[in-house]
């Protein structure tokens, strides 16, 4: 975060245009205060708002606590096989609180049982649960420790992950995903430079099921 506090106080008169995704692993509490010194008919916020970013200015953003509350719902048929639901959100890494906000919700509304993991190579796997997972390293690690099992996957246990990839169509008859649309995000970011624009825009979330749930 110093790195970025730095790097926008010393460069601010030299680009047209700022385009700044606004994760940190710290200080993301001040972030609002240094990017509230961009000019805003220069800023575009990608990817997330930040609360405390005033006036006019761009933004091409997820809603991620809306959207995996509105995937799981989504998804609600083939979780029902399931008692639990566990999110593994590694130690050290960052992601919005949003998701887990949204996580925890759904999993109040339609009772079920939840549990945040934060170190997936130490955690049992058990039929009746269902796993979400945000890294693709993790990906890896919880399909070895199914495939360990006797269980069946998208049976006894069930794994959804995060972020579309190629690849997910093919592992084990295919991976269920929840995912923005990137390539859109990159396209609109643009058009908003190109356009001068300061419009918001959100956007979709896509669910695609498949065997492994």
């Amino acid at each position: 975060f110093d790195f970025f506090k730095r790097l926008i106080i010393n460069k601010q008169n030299d680009y047209t245009h700022y385009v700044v995704i606004p994760h940190f692993t710290e200080g993301s509490e001040n972030a609002f205060e240094v990017i509230n010194t961009i000019p805003k008919d220069k800023l575009i916020l990608l990817d997330k708002l930040v609360a405390g970013v005033d006036g006019q200015f761009g933004a091409v953003y997820e809603n991620f606590e809306k959207d995996i509350y509105g995937a799981l719902e989504k998804a609600l048929p083939q979780l029902s096989k399931y008692h639990t639901i566990k999110i593994n959100v590694p130690a050290n890494t960052y992601h919005p609180d949003e998701i887990l906000k949204g996580f925890r919700a759904f999993c109040q509304q339609y009772a079920f049982s939840y549990k945040v993991v934060h170190n997936i190579a130490n955690e049992p796997i058990k039929e009746g649960e269902a796993y979400i997972n945000l890294m693709e390293d993790d990906l890896v690690i919880l399909i070895e420790k199914i495939l360990a099992t006797k269980m069946k996957l998208g049976k006894h246990v069930g794994v959804i992950s995060y972020n579309e990839t190629p690849l997910k169509k093919l592992i084990l008859n295919g991976i269920t995903t929840i995912s923005t649309d990137f390539t859109m995000m990159g396209q609109k970011a643009a058009q908003l430079i190109l356009d001068q624009s300061t419009e918001h825009i959100e956007i979709p979330f896509k669910v695609t099921i498949r065997a492994s749930l």
